[in-house]
């Protein structure tokens, strides 16, 4: 099987290539810089198996491209840059990296959550632009006793609520299919939506992008949010509709937010280029420019998709990408998503 590996750094073709699954494979891997999407196509289109990333987007265009295609892995755990039905359709299976950085992205979310508590940003910021040691303007607030609220207890969901605990926070939390078991272990209180949106001092998003979970903060659900409450996302940016963020955040109904996912945060990376031509069609218009109010936010921080990046993470996401081709290729599929 010839197998395209799609936009890598070098360190990772070096790890693939001296890899012990990789190596029964010398020969086939063929890497390819870029991305793939219906604007990046490669040279080569006889791959039967492709491993990507969630910045290539596998639409009907790249699956005409690839006849001979017979498995995406994809080195996410998300796959909404897939289109799931049509490779379904054409006997394209699919898998993914279920887990591989419950903690590292629930490390990152508490590093979010402490930047704004603490004001970490503007303080760096204030003596490194100006000198000034000054502490006006720079006074936090205690994580200890207040209430954070958990949407979606999967596995980062769980390691949060448990760092939760150690800094003595109570928590509640609300997930489409609760579990009671784990409630109880961790010492936590599964609510309604409403409840856990109004009674949150912080809330951090954990769920998957789903047509269920689109939009889940939207311009009614966010005005059940308690006032003043802080927002962290190192989920999905569709989660939360830019517009009404925007909204809360101008308004003070929010008091601020941590994200690191933003709605078309694709064209965002691109800057003002991305605004013209035909890289704008398909996409919001008014969702691009509030993404670039909110990075202007002195009470939001956005970062650039980056909860999931320690060494430790992307060596285990790319040992599960193998591991689900060599299996894929056995005949003994894992991690399948459609």
């Amino acid at each position: 099987m010839k197998i395209g590996f799609f936009r890598y750094e070098a360190w990772e073709k070096n790890y693939v290539s001296s890899h012990p699954l990789a190596t029964k494979f010398s020969g086939r891997f063929d890497f390819v810089d870029s991305v793939i999407d219906e604007n990046h196509l490669p040279t080569s289109n006889d791959f039967e198996v492709i491993s990507i990333f969630v910045d290539s987007k596998i639409d009907r265009a790249v699956l005409d491209y690839l006849p001979n295609l017979k498995l995406i892995a994809t080195r996410s755990t998300g796959f909404d840059h897939i289109d799931l039905s049509l490779c379904k359709e054409r006997g394209v299976v699919v898998t993914n990296v279920p887990g591989y950085g419950e903690n590292t992205v629930a490390e990152y979310a508490f590093a979010l959550i402490l930047c704004l508590s603490r004001k970490i940003f503007q303080s760096y910021h204030q003596v490194r632009e100006t000198g000034s040691f000054s502490l006006e303007g720079l006074r936090g607030f205690d994580l200890d006793g207040k209430t954070l609220g958990v949407i979606g207890t999967g596995r980062i969901g769980k390691h949060v609520i448990k760092m939760a605990k150690g800094f003595e926070m109570k928590v509640i939390a609300f997930d489409g299919h609760p579990d009671a078991k784990v409630a109880e272990e961790l010492g936590f209180i599964y609510l309604s939506l409403p409840q856990v949106l109004a009674q949150s001092d912080i809330i951090s998003l954990h769920v998957p992008y789903l047509p269920e979970t689109h939009h889940l903060i939207n311009q009614e659900t966010i005005k059940k949010i308690k006032p003043g409450a802080y927002l962290i996302n190192t989920s999905r940016g569709a989660v939360v509709e830019t517009e009404a963020l925007v909204s809360a955040l101008q308004s003070g109904a929010l008091g601020g937010a941590g994200l690191d996912v933003l709605e078309e945060e694709g064209l965002v990376k691109d800057e003002l280029l991305s605004f013209v031509g035909q890289k704008l069609a398909g996409h919001d218009l008014k969702t691009v420019l509030g993404n670039h109010l909110l990075i202007d936010m002195p009470n939001v921080i956005v970062t650039p998709h980056n909860a999931f990046n320690t060494d430790e993470a992307m060596k285990r996401i790319i040992d599960t990408n193998l591991e689900n081709i060599t299996n894929f290729i056995a005949g003994q599929t894992k991690n399948l998503v459609n």
